[in-house]
């Protein structure tokens, strides 16, 4: 038996997966739940919020000059999916107006670490990257 025949599915083990076994979840099967953390922390949004956030705890404002381009209702569901998968803290301090910040936690500063070494390696890549796309639309490719 190999050992990802091994993992008990979601299926096996309910919907929310086992208590037990962290290495039981496999972001493979469909109803895992890691699936869905993977999209958020993978999407553009999810990925270069946290990357934004693992330099500095931000206000939501900085946070939305910071990663260029996204709205501001994106970066507030971003921000709840998130908070709500435990990578991010929102810290709300009373005031006029409400003094909001943002911040990794310990997961969400690992999970950050290891998606700005991609970044990076992508970013130190890019030239052959552009010549990759280059050859593959001059070869007429779809």
């Amino acid at each position: 038996m190999t050992e990802s025949s091994a993992r008990t599915t979601p299926e096996e083990s309910g919907p929310l997966g086992p208590s037990d076994a962290p290495d039981a979840f496999d972001v493979f099967a469909r109803r895992c739940p890691s699936r869905t953390t993977l999209e958020h922390v993978t999407g553009r949004w999810g990925g270069l919020t946290l990357g934004a956030l693992h330099e500095d705890t931000l206000r939501f404002n900085q946070l939305r000059r910071r990663v260029d381009g996204v709205s501001e209702k994106m970066l507030s569901q971003t921000l709840h999916a998130l908070e709500r998968d435990g990578l991010v803290v929102r810290d709300a301090r009373p005031g006029n107006p409400p003094h909001v910040e943002y911040r990794l936690t310990p997961l969400g500063a690992e999970v950050s670490a290891r998606l700005l070494g991609l970044i990076t390696l992508l970013e130190n890549r890019m030239p052959e990257v552009l010549a990759a796309r280059q050859a593959y639309d001059g070869r007429g490719g779809k």
